[in-house]
């Protein structure tokens, strides 16, 4: 499982790279990245996990070896979300099942529900399967403008020469940016992320996206209702006791949000839904496979309930 294929699929603005571990004649999983990663994030976890699945880890549009965007096109959360039904078409796959790290779960998990048919299994990595904003209605607007200002105001900044680093000086500059990722998972995702050039390295990914905030579709509670009852998926979510709700978003305490999904999905899944804590931080799947592993790969062999994390 230490070997993987590289495979690209034609798309109109030109390719969408992934990279492979398996067998194609197995039980197929679509794993996604986190926001401005690559699929090498996912390089130290499924060596772990069981052999008898076909894992197919894409790096989204502008990120890690797809191709970029076309000019005026803009990385919206629902060509995100287009991207995954364009690979499973590539791949001839009617039904897989999905596991997304951070951003990539939201995605997934927005995929879930608007295709539920096409959906077995969704795990959730430090992830949630929407953005939530309980005051969707009252903010949309503000959202949907700056987001359009955003968008222009990168366009011309992506004009200018990208920055040329030498490979420590990028190493260091990616994991202050980046306190989550240890040095070694560092370089494995700058790997993927960034371009030997004659005189260092430059980043693979376009300049245009920037902010997760300017991509997402918030929803209100009320569509996050409707939607969970879409899903015909079992849904596995693994949160790290130091993750995105803990560290990250330290100057927005307030979970509210992740727990209405929480109780949400279990209350809209019943059985289907489990719920695991594991020690780590948002990077937990990365750093410390080991702790998810296990709970990966029962989740993914078995119908039946995993067992509760002390």
């Amino acid at each position: 499982m230490g070997l993987f294929s590289e495979l690209k699929m034609a798309v109109p603005w030109g390719h969408i790279a992934s990279k492979a571990w398996g067998s194609p004649k197995g039980t197929s999983v679509l794993c996604l990245h986190g926001w401005l990663d690559n699929a090498n994030t996912f390089d130290t976890l499924i060596p772990l996990l069981p052999r008898d699945f076909y894992y197919v880890a894409m790096d989204f549009g502008g990120h890690g070896l797809s191709s970029h965007y076309s000019p005026g096109l803009p990385y919206h959360y629902q060509n995100f979300v287009g991207e995954i039904r364009r690979v499973s078409a590539a791949l001839k796959w009617d039904r897989f099942s999905i596991m997304g790290h951070s951003f990539g779960g939201t995605v997934g998990g927005m995929f879930a529900c608007m295709f539920p048919e096409m959906v077995d299994k969704l795990i959730l990595l430090d992830s949630s399967p929407f953005a939530l904003d309980s005051n969707e209605l009252e903010n949309l607007l503000t959202y949907k403008r700056k987001a359009l200002e955003h968008t222009l105001l990168l366009e011309q900044a992506a004009k200018e020469p990208s920055r040329v680093l030498s490979p420590e000086e990028m190493l260091q500059r990616f994991l202050k940016n980046n306190s989550h990722v240890g040095e070694q998972c560092g370089k494995l995702l700058l790997q993927r992320g960034a371009t030997q050039v004659p005189t260092g390295l430059v980043l693979n990914r376009d300049r245009r996206i920037a902010l997760p905030e300017h991509t997402f579709d918030f929803i209100s509670k009320e569509l996050c209702v409707h939607a969970i009852q879409k899903l015909q998926a079992q849904v596995l979510l693994i949160k790290a006791t130091e993750g995105f709700y803990d560290v990250r978003r330290e100057k927005d305490s307030d979970k509210g949000p992740l727990l209405f999904m929480t109780d949400t999905l279990k209350s809209a899944l019943g059985e289907r839904f489990q719920y695991v804590e594991v020690p780590g931080n948002h990077y937990v799947h990365m750093n410390q496979p080991d702790h998810v592993a296990s709970v990966i790969g029962s989740f993914l062999q078995s119908g039946n309930r995993i067992p509760a994390s002390p």
